[in-house]
């Protein structure tokens, strides 16, 4: 399994939001620090992702909003790149987590919220879809909040599909995603919205370090059913930062 980081995702001078819990001071040194410790997963560098790659999502009038705010332009554009160097990664057969920000999985075509810049998931499959390395996909967003923006830049695909798993409780959570996955389509690639914040200290209040464990081996499961294994998962959601490391590494040991 490979990781995907950029130094420059630590700086959190990017943010115009005072109250964005994304970008908030430090956030990702202790996620990297427990999966550097881990001693298995290589780091891979991304670069930033083209302007025509924004556009295969994204309409000329936003793209153009948000280069007038450098900071954030870069960064966003940086965490595009990690997700497609991501999706590059696990077409050849490499189960890749990119560790990035801002998150992308409330990006629509021409708006965003919930901290959400691009849609980095969304623009990572196009990517594929567009060289001719895939046709269809499907996307898990675990995250405590609903994936509207992958939904909207992803809806003219009828052959990408995405569910959202849902339970008042762990044990009804976890449920959800298993019954699904049960029945989820045979494509060619498996992405994965991986957001924390449905964690029992975060805002979600329900699941443990262990049920990230248990998310990641349930897609592994799904990405050996489908025989080539392409699987990869991009960073949402996870503000619970004493424990945020811990739950991803948890992850990455069942998804890896």
């Amino acid at each position: 399994m490979r990781l995907v980081f950029h130094e420059s995702f630590h700086d959190s001078s990017y943010s115009i939001d005072d109250y964005d819990n994304a970008a908030a001071e430090g956030r990702l040194v202790g996620m990297m620090q427990a999966l550097r410790e881990e001693g298995r997963y290589e780091v891979a560098v991304p670069a930033m992702a083209s302007r025509a790659e924004l556009l295969r999502g994204h309409t000329e009038s936003y793209v153009a909003s948000i280069e007038l705010k450098p900071r954030l332009f870069a960064m966003a554009t940086l965490a595009v790149g990690a997700a497609i160097l991501a999706a590059d990664l696990a077409v050849r057969g490499e189960p890749t987590f990119a560790c990035v920000r801002p998150p992308g999985h409330h990006a629509s075509r021409s708006s965003a919220w919930g901290h959400c810049t691009f849609s980095n998931v969304a623009l990572a499959l196009l990517h594929l879809r567009d060289s001719g390395r895939i046709r269809s996909a499907f996307v898990v967003d675990f995250d405590q909040h609903t994936g509207n923006g992958t939904q909207d830049v992803l809806r003219g695909w009828p052959e990408a599909q995405i569910f959202n798993p849902y339970g008042d409780s762990s044990a009804h959570y976890l449920w959800s995603l298993e019954e699904r996955l049960q029945t989820a389509p045979q494509v060619d690639i498996l992405a994965v919205s991986a957001g924390f914040d449905a964690y029992i200290h975060d805002l979600g209040h329900k699941l443990r370090t262990q049920d990230y464990f248990t998310i990641g081996r349930l897609l592994q499961a799904y990405a050996i059913r489908l025989g080539h294994q392409r699987r990869f998962a991009v960073l949402e959601g996870g503000y619970y930062l004493p424990d945020l490391g811990r739950n991803a590494l948890a992850f990455c040991r069942g998804f890896e």
